[in-house]
């Protein structure tokens, strides 16, 4: 029986780590968490926020995830997004997830994310 989601992988390409740990860390103000030593090898890097992680994982023949994205819940949605905008990460709403305040956003190698908050949660 599924209980949660223990994690959302995303590809990046190769070299891209340092954006990547700019970006999770200091805009989306996430933590980055050690991989396990036989992982590590493979380059890439991992995040956590409470409970949510992404993981990066570096893939040579790399395309971006331009539809396919991690839901991250968020509190604060307004002031998030005013938080990504502020450092250059564009911000596009979407009204049509009823109960909710989303947006879209892209990580630096172009993975699409998704922020979403529940209307009456603030």
């Amino acid at each position: 029986m599924i209980t949660a989601v223990d994690h959302v992988q995303l590809a990046a390409p190769p070299g891209s780590e340092d954006r990547l740990r700019a970006y999770y860390t200091y805009v989306l103000q996430m933590t980055e968490i050690p991989k396990p030593p036989a992982l590590a090898a493979r380059g890439g890097c991992w995040f956590q926020a409470g409970s949510a992680q992404v993981h990066l994982g570096i893939e040579e023949d790399f395309r971006p995830a331009k539809k396919a994205h991690p839901g991250l819940r968020v509190t604060g949605i307004e002031r998030y997004a005013a938080r990504l905008q502020s450092h250059g990460a564009p911000v596009e709403w979407d009204e049509n997830l009823p109960g909710h305040r989303r947006f879209y956003s892209f990580d630096p190698v172009g993975n699409r994310l998704e922020f979403l908050e529940p209307l009456g949660s603030v």
